[in-house]
């Protein structure tokens, strides 16, 4: 089946003061219709660096995309002009950012936002069906007297009811393409379930496909069909999210279930991945991994040979010289 969104060895750097940093370093991954796809990784693990670079919404200077293709509907998005990717985003693919506060405009009326996102892909609309399409939309997210809170500021909305906002934004021109960058971020529990909930109707009702970006396995295990599992700006594990859970081929994915709650027997104590991300200025020959590993022990393959994104079982791949152990060792681990 062709996949409706195609990232192929996309890279991107980051030229600072010390050096040049590769945050997204030859990812690759497809997004099939219909389906969700959960990208997951610690903080500065390059998820959001990704798709940002897929939209070409990173800001050149200081990132440079540095090669790869991302291929929708038959047109590689990195390749297209600014006035044709401009046609793509908001109407094709949406993006929900993490923090609507700094992604909505402090001196726009929600109203006025939402309408701006609805006018630029649909000029023929009339004025009064843009106002009933933006109440619509609000409506639909769970935004309470709709009608008149299009006449409010992001401000005068609450966290839970901004990120509502979002996805209202988000869905208006029924994109075919849906992405959640952390959507519930500093959101307390009960709204983060709300949001969620929103989140899960919207894109039901519209049949988008979803990139869903977290570091929440929890939300993962609960949402997404397939997981991609980033580490220092690369794909460390890809395949069907029970497959991860069940029978995870990378070390790191060992180490992020094992930070996980468990619902059911005994209560254990959470276990910690120990050391530091790399510095991805100063990366060795080796796995990235390497010194948080305790699989890799003392094996010199693991410090002087990067390993390659390979086939590990159908459908699942793993970037680990002993994927075919890994699973044993989740369950000395106590994490299987």
């Amino acid at each position: 089946m062709t996949p409706l969104l195609s990232v192929q060895n996309l890279t991107t750097e980051f030229t600072v003061e010390s050096g040049v940093l590769r945050a997204v370093d030859s990812v690759s991954f497809d997004l099939h219709a219909g389906e969700v796809l959960g990208v997951v990784g610690e903080s500065g693990s390059g998820k959001s660096a990704t798709v940002l670079s897929a939209l070409r919404l990173i800001p050149q200077p200081p990132a440079v995309i540095r090669g790869g293709e991302v291929w929708f509907n038959g047109r590689d998005l990195l390749q297209l002009s600014e006035r044709e990717l401009k046609r793509v985003r908001g109407r094709d693919i949406s993006m929900i950012f993490q923090d609507p506060m700094t992604s909505l405009n402090p001196v726009l009326t929600i109203g006025q936002q939402i309408a701006e996102v609805l006018e630029a892909h649909d000029r023929d609309l009339s004025g009064r069906e843009v106002v009933e399409r933006s109440v619509e939309l609000l409506d639909s997210v769970g935004v309470p007297d709709a009608r008149n809170r299009l006449k409010q500021y992001p401000h005068e909305f609450s966290g839970g009811m901004r990120q509502r906002a979002m996805i209202a934004i988000a869905m208006a021109n029924t994109p075919s393409v849906l992405i959640a960058d952390e959507p519930t971020t500093a959101l307390d529990v009960t709204i983060q379930a709300q949001v969620l909930s929103v989140l899960e109707k919207s894109r039901t009702e519209s049949g988008a496909a979803t990139i869903l970006i977290t570091h929440d396995l929890g939300l993962i295990a609960e949402m997404a069909d397939r997981v991609v599992v980033m580490y220092a700006g690369r794909v460390v594990e890809s395949g069907p999210t029970d497959e991860i859970f069940n029978s995870p081929k990378h070390p790191y994915t060992v180490g992020l279930l094992g930070s996980l709650p468990k619902l059911e027997g005994e209560i254990q104590r959470l276990v910690s991945i120990d050391g530091s991300p790399p510095d991805l200025i100063a990366l060795g020959p080796g796995c990235p991994f390497y010194v948080r590993c305790e699989l890799a022990g003392t094996r010199s393959l693991c410090s002087s040979e990067r390993p390659s994104l390979e086939v590990a079982s159908s459908n699942h791949l793993s970037a680990c010289h002993f994927h075919d152990e890994v699973e044993s060792f989740a369950q000395r681990a106590g994490v299987l």
